[in-house]
């Protein structure tokens, strides 16, 4: 994998324990190379750091993820400690329940709310031994791809400090770039954990709807049909490793899925008989010169790996945002605040606003005719996967833009709605309810990642990590690091 420049050099990884892998964290407790008070306390301090150039966290937890380090630390001394992440430092997006943790969801309106509740995936993690370090920022309510809100302000991309992390698992996606940890908890209506892994450089992970519960802590309901919860890692197998204890059956939530427990290999071996379908642009998207361009080395390294190549796609409607997505992101997105005022909107973001407003203003037919063209935009996604396995599309049409902005309105000369238009392969997985995956394959001219996402057919998440396995042996995206966690966070314990 280069960037830009054609350069093939790996830099230097961090030294800081917060910049290792969960497995990698695991097998250094097993050798008693180092403790979870050491690795909790690296990664505080990267985290400290990443904040300060990034703006990533919402609300640190450090105290009692130190407490808890030498609480674990002590039953490992003993032979006591249990969980497949004991010990292993994790941080919580701002969207979903930490019991009696601020959760503004990047809204003014919440600003007094504290959950008296763990959501389903918090306190399966906290089953598992993981340790919370923080809450990470997001968009307000999660409206956009982009993690600024009116309560933590501008979330930054660790690769670049003036360009957008993306979002709105932004700080998620920064810290995991930038070495605070192995694993970060997201969300995802539209493209919020594929959006900002893309742009950090990462792997992000959006289950099949209903696998990851989201109640009873996820707040608010907006893109209440729409909404994934799952991980953002630096490798495949962490992501699997997490995806493992997260998912699981919950009554609380009405679209949780009763499937069994799964553990899923990640050892890469060859894509042999594997057909992946690929499309560069769905038919219709704008997509810049540098991502079609990482797009197509991305498919020669597939078909290297052997999996059977051909360009396909589903077909869809070159309408699908204006006359399905926006009826039913935006009506939800309204519904989550319904019982609000205007005096209560007035301190939120003027483009939120716009899009509660914009979801008031359609119809209950409106909602329902969206629907039925979700279902034909399904169907179409179902013939698709009667001819291959897996479809790959760029994550994003674009690399991280100047931070601060909602998006771009213009690609390779082509107009593009700006707050959706330039993440056109996102979305319509999450109208599917399909299981996504996104993996770094490259970087653009200016040194900035691009991504390779992943399509699979419904609780295939096996193929997905079969196939991003092969990928991440192929090419080694986790010894990029940004020149943030080099500089700033890359040190010893002994140093910080």
């Amino acid at each position: 994998m280069t960037d830009g420049s054609g350069r093939t050099a790996f830099p230097p990884a961090p030294t800081g324990l917060g910049a290792l892998s969960a497995t990698e964290i695991m097998a250094g407790y097993r050798r008693k190379t180092f403790t979870p008070r050491d690795v909790v306390d690296d990664t505080i301090a990267a985290l400290e750091a990443t904040h300060e150039a990034c703006n990533a966290v919402v609300t640190p937890m450090y105290g009692q993820a130190r407490a808890e380090a030498d609480r674990v630390t002590k039953e490992m001394r003993a032979g006591e400690a249990k969980g497949p992440l004991a010990g292993v430092p994790v941080t919580i997006k701002d969207l979903v329940f930490v019991a009696g943790v601020p959760a503004y969801a990047g809204s003014p309106m919440n600003k007094t709310f504290v959950p008296d509740v763990d959501a389903a995936v918090v306190s399966a993690l906290k089953a598992s031994g993981a340790i919370i370090t923080c809450k990470t920022t997001t968009c307000e309510s999660g409206y956009k791809l982009t993690a600024d809100s009116p309560v933590t302000g501008t979330t930054r991309n660790p690769w670049n400090p003036g360009r957008t992390s993306g979002g709105s698992s932004g700080g998620a996606a920064a810290g995991v770039a930038a070495g605070c940890g192995p694993i970060a908890i997201g969300t995802d209506g539209v493209g919020s954990i594929r959006v900002p892994s893309s742009f950090c450089g990462v792997f992000g992970l959006k289950p099949t709807f209903g696998l990851v519960p989201r109640s009873p802590g996820f707040s608010p309901p907006s893109w209440a049909s729409l909404a994934h919860t799952g991980p953002i890692t630096r490798t495949v197998a962490d992501a699997a490793l997490t995806l493992e204890i997260i998912a699981g059956y919950d009554m609380r939530d009405a679209a949780s899925l009763p499937v069994p427990s799964r553990r899923f290999d990640t050892n890469a071996v060859p894509l042999n008989g594997v057909r992946i379908g690929a499309s560069a642009d769905l038919g219709y998207a704008a997509v810049s010169t540098d991502v079609r361009a990482a797009f197509n080395k991305a498919i020669a390294v597939l078909d290297a790996c052997g999996a059977q190549v051909t360009i396909d796609g589903p077909g869809l409607d070159a309408g699908i945002l204006e006359h399905t997505l926006k009826p039913i992101a935006f009506t939800e997105q309204a519904a989550a605040v319904a019982t609000k005022t205007t005096a209560d909107l007035a301190s939120s973001e003027a483009d939120y606003r716009d899009v509660v407003t914009a979801g008031r203003h359609y119809s209950g037919t409106d909602y329902i005719e969206a629907s039925y063209r979700r279902g034909q935009a399904r169907n179409a996604f179902l013939k698709l996967f009667e001819r291959v396995d897996a479809l790959v599309t760029p994550t994003v049409a674009v690399t991280a833009f100047e931070a601060g902005k909602i998006g771009v309105g213009k690609i390779d000369g082509r107009q593009v709605d700006p707050h959706l238009g330039w993440s056109p392969f996102t979305w319509p997985i999450n109208l599917a309810g399909l299981p996504a995956a996104t993996l770094p394959c490259g970087f653009d001219r200016d040194g900035l990642p691009i991504g390779l996402q992943i399509i699979a057919p419904w609780l295939d998440e096996p193929t997905i990590f079969r196939i991003a396995a092969a990928f991440e042996q192929a090419q080694p995206w986790a010894k990029f690091w940004p020149s943030l966690a080099l500089n700033e966070i890359g040190r010893t314990r002994a140093k910080a």
